[in-house]
């Protein structure tokens, strides 16, 4: 196993070496996923090692444990053992509970080290993004308090542009400090870039990640230069075309099935006159999409096992990708149906606040009632189980261990791609979609950002909860970014520009206070200036801070000078002894 030194490399670990090696922020030598991947080894490292298989008796069964065979794999296929899963630490899970979960003081303060050294890189890195992104929430819900609140009368129509190019250069500015921040926690924590997400590349072997490279191309060592660059041509460009198509199939699917009863549910919505009904229309809509969206996710999901990727980290961005577009158009094509096409403001606000109000505490109520419910259902099953074999129904059944209890608790895993995700990508995504409805349509309903904040200051908390108390304690997943859902909130500031400038023409015409032409002109200047800022920040605002940079560079010149000063001693010592060999004969 690597772990990274104090001169910044990564090399193997040695017990007699042990100084040589970073320390956790936490004072301990390992880090939460480190040990996990220990206990993992040892677990299902015990493996029959005899030269014939041994028979094993559990109670009256008795089966055979063959050669080569891990022993945990073979009490799980028996149904023996039931599950493997890390227990939580009583003593560190109530702590974190109350200077995290249930410390509402702080708002959008949080022991991040602690979470990092409990959960993990990628736990902590979603807390760390929800906490900032709610932090920087605070600024947009202000303006739009105001804009709420404060009668502007005839100003109302040069307020809105001001209010919009400030959102646009907020979000920007966001994701820009978002990176620099990301980076510093990496640094903070030692953890390597270089190596990604992903331990399990290996580029020595047959199997890269998941790339499955054909194994004639590896075993046939003779094989022509020519032919063998020509062979792994083919297969790279083969795989490429193999991806591009199954981007075309969900493309197609998107439009050809979703989009039409995506635009059924929004003209009902619009010919519907009765509030109570359309209430009723969006909860059943909400409801009836959870089936069709999971159906995609698992076409999704037998899309990318056909396709090649260098690693885990790349299968799992390509399925965050493809589910988001199908969420993207099951969350806005209503939306953009009512502003683009009807231009009714007051329907759209309408949309808006139900669509904020009821998918989000809808989410809440689900993902923190759920799991209890589940919780409750199984304990409830194995004590009436366990009350009918003893004949007895009085009298409390106790669990013998915390595992048990544990054990009943629901896995913290995702409601798609369970092998490559966890429950962050559920979490992400109801971000995702939040920040996509309060930006691509700030302009008719700037009081949302004020809503948002509310509900993450909730959220962080929620969210700790329930990976503190509602669930098993998940996993560990190493990582170094927030993945391809950082791309996905830069794809959705590109959106905004457009649509609020739509939003703006037509709001305009609708006052009748400008002239089209020129009025349509300005709305355009504006939208290239600010797809101009857009990427001009990006450039600007650098993605590293200055220490974190100054820091790589000075272990990189000690990593050359240690490396050069190895390398000169070991010629020297060559040089030597082929001097002595040759005085010698």
């Amino acid at each position: 196993m690597k772990k990274r030194t104090h001169i910044g490399m990564d090399l193997l670990f040695e017990v007699d070496q042990v100084k040589a090696f970073v320390r956790q922020p936490d004072g301990s030598l390992f880090s939460w996923c480190e040990r996990f991947r220990c206990y993992h080894h040892l677990i299902y490292g015990i493996v029959n090692e005899n030269q014939s298989a041994v028979t094993l008796k559990c109670e009256e069964e008795e089966f055979q444990w063959n050669v080569g065979e891990s022993l945990i794999r073979t009490l799980e296929s028996k149904k023996i053992v039931k599950q493997i899963f890390p227990l939580h630490d009583e003593i560190r899970r109530k702590k974190l509970l109350g200077n995290w979960a249930l410390n509402w003081w702080e708002f959008t303060g949080q022991p991040l080290d602690e979470v990092y050294s409990y959960f993990g890189t990628k736990v902590a890195l979603y807390f760390a993004f929800l906490g900032m992104y709610t932090r920087w929430l605070l600024f947009p819900a202000a303006l739009g308090l105001i804009l709420q609140l404060v009668e502007f009368g005839s100003l109302r129509l040069l307020v809105l542009p001001i209010f919009f190019v400030s959102i646009i250069v907020w979000a920007v500015m966001f994701s820009q400090f978002w990176r620099r921040k990301n980076s510093a926690l990496v640094a903070r924590w030692q953890i390597n870039y270089a190596f990604g997400g992903d331990s399990s590349f290996r580029f020595s072997g047959v199997e890269c990640g998941s790339l499955q490279i054909p194994v004639e191309l590896i075993k046939n060592q003779e094989m022509d230069k020519t032919k063998e660059k020509e062979a792994f041509q083919r297969f790279e460009w083969f795989g490429c075309l193999r991806r591009f198509r199954n981007d075309a199939i969900v493309i197609l699917s998107i439009i050809c099935l979703q989009l039409p009863f995506e635009l059924a549910y929004a003209h009902c919505y619009e010919v519907i006159q009765s509030d109570v009904i359309k209430f009723g229309l969006t909860v059943l809509y909400l409801f009836s999409i959870q089936y069709f969206t999971r159906l995609g996710a698992k076409i999704s999901m037998k899309l990318i096992n056909c396709e090649n990727y260098e690693n885990n980290e790349k299968r799992a961005d390509s399925l965050v990708y493809k589910i988001f577009g199908l969420y993207f158009m099951q969350s806005y094509i209503g939306v953009f149906y009512h502003a683009l096409l009807h231009r009714n403001f007051a329907t759209l606000r309408q949309v808006l606040i139900q669509r904020l109000l009821i998918s989000e505490v809808l989410e809440n109520l689900l993902e923190n009632s759920v799991p209890y419910l589940k919780y409750s259902y199984r304990k409830y099953k194995i004590r009436s189980n366990e009350r009918r074999e003893k004949g007895s129904s009085q009298g409390r059944i106790q669990f013998t261990s915390r595992a048990e209890k544990e054990y009943l608790k629901p896995s913290y895993s995702a409601s798609i791609g369970v092998e490559l995700e966890d429950g962050l990508f559920d979490d992400y995504l109801e971000l995702a979609l939040q920040f996509g409805m309060i930006m691509m349509f700030a302009c008719a309903f700037p009081l949302a950002f004020a809503f948002a904040a509310l509900n993450n200051i909730t959220e962080i908390r929620t969210d700790a909860l329930k990976l503190l108390a509602m669930h098993k304690r998940p996993f560990p997943r190493a990582a170094t970014t927030i993945g391809a859902w950082l791309n996905i909130f830069q794809f959705l500031i590109v959106m905004s520009i457009c649509t609020n400038c739509a939003l703006l023409v037509w709001l305009y015409d609708q006052e009748g206070k400008w002239k089209i032409e020129p009025g349509l002109a300005a709305i355009l200047v504006m939208e290239h200036v600010l797809l101009l800022v857009k990427f001009g920040f990006s450039r600007l605002v650098p993605e590293e801070p200055a220490w974190v940079k100054a820091n790589r560079v000075q272990k990189a010149s000690q990593v050359q000078d240690i490396c050069s000063k190895q390398l000169l001693r070991t010629i020297s010592g060559g040089e030597k002894t082929l001097n002595y060999v040759k005085k010698t004969v």
